[in-house]
């Protein structure tokens, strides 16, 4: 007998190369947190369940899952905002000590407990929105002590919420005032110190990088893969946001989860991904929040065959974005991808994104965590913004309860 079952749905199963695997008029069964059947609503057998919850013809999708965020930092940077608005580039902030080394000062003076209590907030608004899983970087703290407070923290969320999350380290974001212009010696300590250290601790799951002008070389990101490496730990990039460094071919050389931006990926660097595998992370609020006008390269990735995934890149300095939902419609609107090419992105290729191979599609077999809409159709969730239609989140065939 199985624990539950939804009955009177329409499914968007995202199941792999069919579209949205719409089943209308369906069922699907839960037992022991796992997906144990789906098919016709004329074929489900009487009193197969202990329970049975009637979907009254709504939408069930897979739960969505945010495959890159920066969920987790101290202080506020709108000020910033407010320079940019007056004149000031991303990349000129930056070099003045502000951007991403203001977050680090402010994160590096906040206490665990001040850090969990402000990304709390965040995450419950991700997860409103039929948010299942989530990824959440480091990167604030660059030094041991600071990025291994940001990682428990992280941990800590985890395992208050329930949520399934993935906790990646990201020592090598950014240079921490202290290493000013001597970035071999930080990658010196990325990699001898911050990482084997901070892995003892089993606080990270995988590792990602900044190769970027403002950022590091390809060479300095290339020891920091080659480390993770030894730690048989999974690797990811931020590549080709600004300007085209190579990163993306480097990742794919690494067999990388994913390389995320991608505004300036040439075919060369598609063509990488396509013969590793490695999962094309678009991130539509950074492409908004700092007016960038070169849109990735989406006709390539189609030709070539590389999945998509979407995320919120949700950070406080370049895209300060707390909706999955509106992650969708942007990158149908910024970027002219289909609402079955986001939905796609937001449920089983941001699965991929994360190395997740039990979550993101609805398949018996599967764990249970899957989302009640109350919409016409799956093209409502990228057509509408600023509007939540999320009715009820089941996770590990759970009602999940804020």
């Amino acid at each position: 007998m199985w624990d539950t079952i939804y009955i009177n749905a329409n499914l968007a199963t995202m199941a792999e190369d069919n579209g949205y695997g719409a089943i209308k008029n369906s069922a699907i069964a839960v037992k022991d947190g796992t997906i144990a059947w789906i098919g016709r609503q004329e074929d489900v057998p009487e009193n197969a369940a202990k329970t049975t919850h009637d979907a009254a013809g709504q939408w069930i999708t897979p739960g969505l899952i945010d495959c890159h965020t920066h969920l987790i930092w101290g202080g506020s940077r709108a000020k910033e905002f407010e320079m940019r608005l007056n004149g000031a580039t991303y990349e000129e902030i930056s070099r003045a000590g502000g951007g991403i080394v203001s977050t680090v000062k402010a994160t590096r003076e906040a206490s665990e407990d001040e850090l969990f209590n402000a990304a709390l907030p965040r995450l419950k608004n991700l997860m409103r929105e039929g948010v299942t899983g989530v990824e959440i970087k480091s990167g604030y703290g660059l030094d041991t002590d600071n990025e291994a407070k940001m990682l428990r923290v992280a941990t800590r969320l985890r395992d208050e919420t329930g949520m399934r999350v993935q906790r990646t380290f990201l020592g090598a974001h950014a240079l921490p005032p202290e290493y000013k212009d001597k970035p071999d010696e930080y990658i010196d300590l990325v990699c001898d110190e911050m990482m084997p250290a901070i892995h003892s601790e089993e606080l990270i799951d995988a590792v990602d990088g900044f190769c970027e002008g403002i950022g590091f070389t390809a060479a300095q990101t290339e020891r920091v893969f080659k480390k993770a490496q030894e730690l048989s730990l999974p690797v990811k990039l931020h590549a080709e946001q600004l300007s085209n460094q190579g990163g993306t071919a480097l990742t794919a050389k690494y067999n990388g989860l994913s390389a995320d931006h991608l505004e300036y990926l040439d075919e060369d660097g598609v063509k990488a991904m396509a013969d590793s595998g490695t999962i094309a992370v678009l991130l539509p609020g950074a492409f908004y929040f700092l007016r960038e006008t070169q849109v990735p390269p989406i006709d390539l990735l189609r030709k070539h065959k590389v999945p998509i995934a979407i995320a919120t890149d949700l950070n406080p300095g370049s895209s300060p974005a707390h909706s999955l939902l509106l992650m969708m419609n942007m990158a149908c609107t910024f970027f002219r991808m289909t609402p079955e090419e986001a939905l796609a992105g937001v449920t089983r290729n941001a699965a991929k994104a994360l190395g997740f191979d039990d979550c993101g599609m609805i398949k018996e077999g599967m764990k249970a965590n899957f989302v009640l809409w109350d919409i016409e159709s799956p093209a409502d969730l990228s057509y509408r913004f600023g509007f939540n239609p999320c009715v009820e989140i089941v996770r590990n065939g759970m009602k999940n309860t804020l």
